[in-house]
């Protein structure tokens, strides 16, 4: 944690004295509970997944796509924590598939659903296939899972949503907004509680975690130079989701506070930091070409190749928020967390149709990204979608 820490450029922990506080309604909670998490092997799932087996639950069954990181949550488990008491499984499975809902027919006895699954990157809307599966994982696959605990009589959904949902402006974002939507709308039959949050530092894929990747490759560092995130450590992912899965009231999302311990920095800036402690010196170079030259001779004189670039690519971001100015937000109950206050607004039928189409055009096994583009702009009119033709697979 620490080492993490220092390299986004923090010194403190961001939610200890509100884990503090609530530790023991927490535990007590736990203790007595049944969960299911799915997306459970991904980065944000695993440190969700530690929080709540570290407070001895009665039952917590894990469900991911991912057989090897399902088998490294159980053996980072074992090796951290040991053994629980409670029924403690996993289940390498796709939750869109019918093997999926013959699990949860079959079982789907649960107090706490947890849905960390999600298509989180916006490379993944450079073409239309993967686009499709964005919108569902990220929208449909959560309408079916809330639909099944609403009949399975599950006490509490929380499913996890990203930064980028408050005025979207890529298709990622794009499709975390249009689930809150859909959201809302079973919120009138289950309580639901999400969270909007951060970077999570060194997750798997993020750029971040690529810089382990370069260095164990011998390969160079490229990081954008003008793009600023703010960043949580994975531990701390996992105590907001928990905290607003069991404390949220219904319809709450949930956000880290911007002040002076959550502060934005530049990918750029964590590189550097990054190659000092491990201690090398970064080199700029001018094109890649030359990077890829110079990892060569460099690393034998302790130095590291770096490219850093200004960003052109479609769906970046210039700056971070959590929320709008349209949203109604709560900075009293906690003391590093915010909360939106949403009430069951929305329209039923505008979600429906956006259901029927996208079923029609699976049907018909052709679509193309205009056609969903397009759809996106009808379910969100002020989505600020910019396309520039380049996308983060053509650069290195």
């Amino acid at each position: 944690m620490n080492n993490v820490l220092s390299l986004i450029g923090r010194e403190t922990e961001l939610f200890c004295s509100d884990i503090a506080y609530y530790e023991e309604k927490l535990r007590e909670e736990v203790g007595v509970s049944k969960f299911l998490v799915l997306g459970g092997a991904g980065t944000i799932g695993q440190a969700v997944v530690k929080e709540i087996f570290k407070r001895n639950p009665k039952k917590l069954h894990l469900v991911d796509i991912s057989e090897n990181n399902l088998t490294e949550v159980v053996r980072d488990i074992r090796s951290s924590y040991g053994y629980i008491n409670g029924d403690f499984r996993t289940f390498a499975l796709d939750i869109g598939s019918i093997e999926y809902d013959a699990f949860i027919a079959a079982d789907g006895e649960y107090d706490y659903v947890l849905n960390l699954s999600a298509l989180k990157h916006v490379r993944s809307e450079k073409d239309p296939f993967t686009l499709m599966r964005m919108i569902d994982v990220n929208v449909l696959n959560t309408e079916k899972t809330i639909l099944q605990s609403i009949e399975k009589n599950v006490k509490k959904y929380f499913c996890v949503s990203t930064d980028k949902a408050a005025n979207p402006v890529n298709m990622m974002g794009a499709s975390k907004r249009i689930m809150e939507m859909f959201l809302m709308r079973r919120s009138e039959q289950l309580p639901i509680s999400t969270a909007r949050f951060a970077n999570v530092a060194f997750s798997d894929g993020s750029l971040l975690h690529g810089f382990d990747q370069r260095i164990a490759k011998q390969q160079p560092i490229a990081a954008p130079s003008d793009i600023r995130r703010y960043f949580l450590t994975p531990q701390e992912s996992g105590e907001l989701c928990l905290m607003s899965c069991l404390l949220g009231e219904n319809r709450d999302i949930f956000f880290p506070k911007l002040s002076e311990s959550l502060h934005l920095i530049s990918f750029s800036e964590i590189a550097v930091s990054y190659l000092k402690k491990l201690g090398y010196e970064p080199v700029l170079c001018e094109t890649e070409d030359e990077a890829r030259f110079r990892i060569k001779d460099l690393p034998s004189q302790r130095k590291w190749p770096c490219i850093f670039t200004k960003s052109d690519t479609t769906g970046e971001k210039d700056f971070e928020e959590f929320y709008t100015e349209r949203e109604v937000l709560d900075f009293e109950r906690f003391e590093n967390l915010g909360v939106i206050k949403n009430k069951p607004v929305y329209d039923s039928a505008l979600l429906d149709d956006f259901e029927k189409q996208i079923a029609t055009i699976k049907k018909r096994k052709y679509w193309n990204k205009k056609e969903l583009v397009d759809l996106f702009f009808k379910m969100l009119p002020d989505f600020d979608h910019k396309e520039t033709g380049k996308y983060l697979d053509s650069k290195m």
